[in-house]
């Protein structure tokens, strides 16, 4: 195996737990924050190193040095590598594992390898259950930065030989992810919906939850929503104290503004990420304003707000 030392810079819930797992693999993690509270515990925690600074985290590593970046996409990343850039050497490697748009990390590469330093762009799938099942790596960059990195997305992945791609050039890892993304939005749109229809069915008195566990085996819908799902449900069928509002990271608008580029039909994707919208009460006006043509033209009722 070549170079086992990586710098991690950004831990949030993601990162921390990427370099816990890649810790735990062998690798020898240098952590950065800029709440350097964080690295430091983590530190005490699993005995890997913290770094002070971004110059100290550079000096620490190497040659070819290997950083990879676990923070929001936009201007928290776009402004740790304005920073990091200028302490690097020709043929380091900064990785961008942001939920980025891929046209965002196309144009942020052209500046970054415009200074002899490779970029490669990792779409990251798992959640909080990476650190022990592992985590799914969608990559773009050239061969050569790809190969370098192999050990460490060898250690993250579920498996050396699973779950992790290199997609192809710099920008495809984050293309694969986002269009991920949009699939996750429909598949738990329908999970979602179809449970409501059942839940709704009250003459039948049935278990939600005994229903999700027996879908987990043989039924075509098996799947790690489901199980999630199921999981959720065992624990509470009423959800009373959640409020119906779910966010959009950004990921399915991107999906549903490529496909229209494309030309390409992709309704569930977009009509997923359109429910979303209206759970955050953006439907809230047009829904007072259907009910008042209702009055209007058919003398219907109006609910007024308590």
């Amino acid at each position: 195996m070549g170079n086992k030392d990586i710098g991690m810079v950004g831990l949030g819930r993601m990162g921390a737990n990427m370099a816990r797992r890649l810790h735990l693999k062998g690798m020898k993690v240098i952590a950065y924050n800029r709440h350097t509270e964080k690295a430091t515990e983590l530190a005490k925690e699993t005995g890997m190193h913290a770094a002070s600074s971004l110059e100290a985290l550079v000096q620490a590593l190497p040659t070819p040095r290997v950083l990879w970046l676990m923070l929001p996409a936009g201007e928290a990343t776009q402004s740790h590598i304005d920073s990091i850039l200028p302490l690097l050497s020709r043929n380091d490697i900064l990785i961008n594992g942001a939920n980025a748009f891929y046209e965002d990390s196309i144009a942020q590469s052209q500046k970054v390898e415009a200074v002899g330093v490779h970029y490669i762009d990792a779409g990251v799938s798992g959640g909080i259950w990476g650190l022990r099942e592992g985590y799914a790596l969608m990559v773009g960059g050239s061969p050569e930065a790809v190969a370098e990195v192999t050990p460490f997305l060898e250690a993250l992945a579920p498996a050396v030989d699973k779950g992790w791609l290199h997609c192809g050039p710099v920008g495809s890892g984050h293309f694969v992810k986002m269009v991920h993304n949009g699939i996750e939005y429909g598949m738990m749109q329908a999970l979602a919906e179809g449970f409501a229809i059942l839940q709704g069915k009250t003459e039948f008195g049935l278990d939600l939850a005994k229903v999700a566990e027996m879908w987990r085996y043989g039924s075509v819908v098996r799947s790690w929503l489901l199980d999630l799902t199921a999981d959720t449900l065992a624990k509470d069928q009423v959800l009373a104290d959640i409020a119906p509002i779910v966010a959009d990271s950004g990921e399915g608008l991107w999906t549903a503004q490529t496909a229209l580029a494309l030309k390409i039909p992709a309704p569930v994707i977009t009509l997923a990420l359109q429910m979303r919208w209206a759970s955050q009460g953006r439907d809230d006006y047009a829904a007072k304003l259907l009910a008042m043509m209702r009055n209007e033209f058919g003398g219907h009722a109006v609910q007024k707000e308590a």
